[in-house]
C-alpha cells in the first residue's frame, strides 16, 4: 500500500490519477490533495476521498509535501511554479512521480542533484515509455533515445502554410485533450523540445543521442535503440492512466488501468522525420539544454508569454518560437544556478518577450 499525495488534483493528470487510486484501493491510499485555484472541485475531491489535508496554490502545496507523511508525491502542477513542491518532495525523501516537466527543465541541476537514484519517476507518456524500454539494457548499451511526437494539428504543413494559423486551429490536437498552453506547445512542438531536455536530465543521455520522430497514431510512445541494433518500443493506446499508475507504483504494473491494443485488427503505424524548418522548436530546445544554467528557464518563460500573446491576437503563430529564439539569444545567464537566479531569469524573460512582442 503506497500513501499518495496528488498535487494539481483538479487538472487532467490529477483527475485521472484519482481515478487510478479509486479503482485500486488495495494498492494506493490518497492522503493529501493540492490544486492551483479550483477550490470548489478540490473540496469535492477531498469529500469523496475523506481527505483532511488539502492545499490551494503552489506555496501551500510545498508546505503540504513537507507536513504530510507519504510514500509518493505526484506533481501534476502546471508550469515552473511546480519547482518548489518538486524540491520539497525530494528533500523529504518521497518518490516523486513527475508530471510537472517544467520543474525539472527549469530547475535542471538543482533538481537532479537533490534527487537520489531512482527517486524521480516520469509520468509523461514519452518518458514513462523510455523508462520502461531502458530496463532492457544497461546505460552503456544505449545508443540513442527516440522520442515520438504526434506532429500536432499541423503535421505535414510547410512553414509558409503556418503563417495564417488561428488559435482555434492550434487547439485542435488530434490525440490528446490538454490545457491551452500545453496544447499550443504541441502545435509548435515546443512541448517536444521541452521533452528532449527532460529526457536528457532524467536519463543522462547526450543531446546528440536524442532524436524526435513524428508518429501520428500516438501508439508507440517512445523507443530506445541499443548498440547491437535492437530497438525496444513501448506501445499502447493513448491513455495517461497507464503512465500515471506506473508513476505511483514504479516499477510495478497495476492490472486493468488501460485497454491493450487489439492485435486481431489490421492497423498501420507511420513514422516520419521531423521538419526542422517548419518546426524549429526542437533544435532550439536542444541548444538551450546544452547551454544549461538559466537558459531553459528563459526558454520556458518566454514561450508562456508568447503563447498568451498568440491567443490574444498580438502575435502570429510562427511568432511564438521566433520570439522565444530572440529572447534566448539576448539572455546572459549567471554562472551560478539557484532558485533566486531562476526566478530573476524568468522575470527577465517574460519582460523581454513582452517588449519584443509589443515592438512587433
Amino acid at each position: 500500500m503506497r500513501r499518495i499525495i496528488v498535487l494539481g488534483s483538479t487538472g487532467s493528470i490529477g483527475t485521472q490519477a484519482l481515478e487510478v487510486i479509486r479503482a485500486n484501493p488495495r494498492s494506493f491510499e490518497l492522503v493529501a490533495l493540492a490544486a492551483g485555484s479550483n477550490a470548489e472541485l478540490l473540496g469535492e475531491q477531498a469529500a469523496q476521498f475523506r481527505i483532511d489535508d488539502t492545499a490551494l496554490g503552489a506555496q501551500q502545496a510545498e508546505q503540504l509535501v513537507r507536513d504530510v507523511d507519504a510514500d509518493v508525491v505526484l506533481n501534476a502542477i502546471t508550469g515552473s511554479i511546480g519547482l518548489g513542491p518538486t524540491l520539497a518532495a525530494l528533500k523529504a525523501g518521497r518518490t516523486l512521480a513527475l508530471a510537472n516537466k517544467e520543474s525539472l527543465i527549469v530547475g535542471g541541476e538543482l533538481v537532479t542533484q537533490a534527487a537520489a537514484e531512482g527517486q524521480i519517476v516520469p509520468v509523461d507518456s514519452e518518458h514513462s515509455a523510455l523508462a520502461q524500454a531502458l530496463r532492457s539494457g544497461t546505460q552503456a548499451e544505449v545508443r540513442r533515445l527516440v522520442v515520438t511526437a504526434s506532429g500536432g494539428p499541423f503535421r505535414g504543413r510547410s512553414r509558409k502554410e503556418l503563417t495564417s494559423v488561428t488559435p482555434a486551429e492550434a487547439l485542435a490536437h488530434p490525440t490528446w485533450d490538454m490545457g491551452r498552453v500545453v496544447t499550443t506547445n504541441s502545435a509548435t512542438l515546443v512541448n517536444k523540445g521541452l521533452e528532449v531536455i527532460e529526457a536528457h536530465l532524467l536519463f543522462d543521455v547526450d543531446y546528440d543521442d536524442i532524436e524526435v520522430v513524428v508518429h501520428p497514431q500516438s501508439i508507440v510512445h517512445s523507443m530506445v535503440e541499443f548498440v547491437d541494433g535492437s530497438t525496444i518500443a513501448q506501445a499502447s493506446p493513448p491513455d495517461m492512466r497507464l503512465p500515471i499508475s506506473l508513476g505511483l507504483d514504479w516499477p510495478h504494473r497495476t492490472a486493468g488501468v488501460g485497454v491493450p491494443l487489439d492485435w486481431t485488427k489490421a492497423s498501420s503505424w507511420d513514422f516520419e522525420p521531423l521538419d526542422d524548418d517548419a518546426f524549429p522548436a526542437v533544435a532550439l530546445a536542444k541548444s538551450v539544454g546544452r547551454a544549461g544554467r538559466t537558459f531553459p528557464a528563459v526558454f520556458n518563460a518566454a514561450n508562456e508569454q508568447a503563447v498568451d500573446a498568440f491567443h490574444e491576437g498580438r502575435l502570429p503563430f510562427l511568432g511564438i518560437v521566433d520570439t522565444v529564439a530572440r529572447v534566448v539569444e539576448a539572455h546572459d545567464s549567471p554562472d551560478q544556478l539557484s532558485v533566486e537566479s531562476l526566478s530573476e531569469a524568468e522575470a527577465w524573460a517574460r519582460a523581454t518577450a513582452d517588449q519584443f512582442i509589443a515592438a512587433g
